[in-house]
């Protein structure tokens, strides 16, 4: 069934790890937030001891080149946020407020699975308030080099369609389907780490990225295959991660989406423009609550994180 009311974390939890790019520690609470508050960030650490607020929004999007990021370095910004994003998604919390220490957030290692056992262990609760969906009504659709991306209507839930296509035998041509509920993001897409290729490496980090990344944290590619001693947790690993992105970045809509997203050759950049060409068109889309949607939409049950009463 559709999930009806708002819900946040029962219990605040915390986690603590270093940046994939800047290689710092950093240290983060998942707290309990009010109804209607939304996901929001906290950044502390900043200089002369200022703290800042940042809705994670695409409103906040200031840079999609290798992650997401939202905020700006001038006041205050967080990024690499979509790992943690796809799991609260994913486990339909709604109301979540997220304390960082540092500019980035923790890399854990590569996937969203640490971030879904933190989300676990706080446990969920309910309030009476309405959850807001976001029902597309028309098809959008935006292009990006060979690259594409829609959202389209769909009666059944949050559906996704993520192709990839590299020029590398390692990778090749995958496609990924899933109908997004938490059981289906547990199983087939939460463990799924983000990869580079080493070739990448040292002009990364000449840019000052990719300084905390390793072969614990992200599947590494060379010119023969993959570098890591374990190898990929499936043959597909490279698109299920493209699509735990493309969750955590089509969060940022601010309610679940009622609709089937579809991508060829995308990436953060595209997954934000396809977000922005939506609310740029008020006749694609409109805001319902559970009881106003269309009967028989499918939602993303909670049934796997305990939930409570507010």
């Amino acid at each position: 069934m559709m999930q009806t009311k708002q819900t946040t974390i029962r219990n605040s939890v915390e986690l603590s790890g270093f940046g994939v790019h800047g290689g710092q520690p950093v240290h983060m609470i998942m707290h309990p937030a009010n109804a209607d508050t939304g996901i929001v960030f906290l950044r502390t650490g900043l200089p002369d001891g200022r703290d800042r607020r940042i809705k994670a929004n695409w409103k906040s999007v200031s840079a999609t080149e290798l992650c997401t990021v939202i905020g700006d370095a001038e006041t205050g910004s967080v990024s690499t946020i979509e790992h943690l994003m796809a799991a609260l998604y994913a486990a339909g919390l709604d109301n979540v407020l997220i304390e960082i220490d540092g500019p980035e957030m923790p890399i854990m290692d590569g996937s969203s699975a640490a971030f879904l056992e933190a989300i676990d262990e706080a446990g969920m609760v309910r309030f009476s308030a309405p959850r807001r969906y976001i029902e597309i009504l028309k098809p959008v659709r935006i292009e990006q080099g060979r690259g594409w991306a829609e959202l389209v209507p769909h009666d059944s839930g949050f559906r996704l369609e993520v192709e990839i296509d590299f020029p590398t035998p390692v990778i090749g041509r995958q496609k990924k389907m899933i109908d997004l509920d938490l059981r289906t993001f547990r199983k087939e897409i939460s463990r799924a780490r983000t990869f580079g290729f080493m070739k990448d490496v040292e002009h990364l980090r000449r840019a000052g990225y990719a300084l905390g990344a390793s072969l614990d944290n992200t599947v590494a590619l060379g010119d023969d295959g993959v570098l890591n001693p374990d190898g990929t947790r499936w043959p597909d690993e490279f698109v299920r991660h493209k699509t735990l992105d493309a969750i955590g970045d089509l969060s940022l809509a601010g309610a679940p989406i009622i609709g089937k997203y579809r991508s060829y050759c995308g990436g953060h950049k595209m997954n934000v423009s396809i977000l922005q060409a939506l609310f740029a068109d008020q006749d694609a889309y409109r805001l319902v609550t559970a009881s106003q949607a269309a009967s028989g939409m499918g939602g993303l049950p909670s049934s796997a994180v305990a939930v409570a009463e507010a």
